[in-house]
């Protein structure tokens, strides 16, 4: 179970079912069933980008190139004291280069960076929709680099407008993916844990509710926190 479909049985047993079956029918949906009759599919509502060879979530790219960045430069720390430290801020779009392409030089401009006698605050690398900047720390801290930031140019967005077009993305992905199992179970609910909205405003709740649609395959769509799962709303 991943913690969206955990947040999502949280979110149920907080409405007051308790008949909750994970996965009634195995690796196939409903992810859940209520009370024997209620099958429910779960998904995170999220920002996605489209390669041309299908639709992946933003954060599909953004997490592992943070964590291999993050394993380079840990890799390169050694025992002399650090006398000081430097920020490694990322700042990326997509498409990327492969990361075999890219591991060798981000770690050769690293190494040449540290082997300067004079350092300043620069762009360490740049190559196709990625570069990396390296920014002094105010004081020297436990490793030599440290991890700063990282942008991704084609997050973000007016958050409504940004939930509605992802919206549009996760029905039709979980009409697909649930067609063959339709009429074994009455109702259908698709739960959508919100990595968009983190929690809406209540104006920005009802700009959205004033705007969505829901398909005719789903009797109910749940928007729920993910850190919260009492925070949610219908449609």
């Amino acid at each position: 179970m991943d913690r969206s479909e955990k947040t999502a049985r949280a979110l149920l047993e907080s409405m007051g079912f308790s008949n909750i079956v994970y996965e009634p029918d195995g690796n196939v949906p409903p992810d859940f069933l209520v009370d024997g009759r209620i099958a429910i599919e779960v998904r995170r509502l999220n920002q996605n980008y489209d390669s041309g060879q299908g639709v992946q979530g933003l954060e599909q790219v953004e997490i592992p190139l943070w964590h291999r960045i993050e394993k380079l430069v840990k890799a390169m720390q050694n025992d002399q004291p650090i006398s000081e430290s430097w920020f490694v801020f990322i700042d990326f779009s997509r498409p990327l280069h492969s990361w075999k392409e890219l591991k060798p030089k981000i770690k050769a401009a690293l190494v040449k960076f540290q082997k300067q006698h004079r350092r300043s605050n620069c762009e360490l690398f740049s190559q196709g929709n990625l570069r990396i900047e390296l920014v002094k720390a105010s004081k020297p801290l436990e490793t030599y680099f440290c991890m700063g930031g990282i942008s991704d140019e084609q997050s973000g967005g007016l958050i409504v407008a940004e939930m509605l077009t992802n919206l549009e993305l996760c029905m039709s992905e979980k009409n697909i993916k649930t067609a063959g199992y339709r009429d074994k179970y009455p109702e259908w609910w698709l739960i959508l844990t919100d990595h968009i909205g983190l929690g809406l405003s209540p104006v920005d709740q009802a700009q959205f509710l004033d705007s969505a649609e829901r398909t005719n395959n789903w009797d109910k769509i749940i928007i729920v926190s993910p850190t919260d799962h009492t925070s949610w709303f219908e449609f």
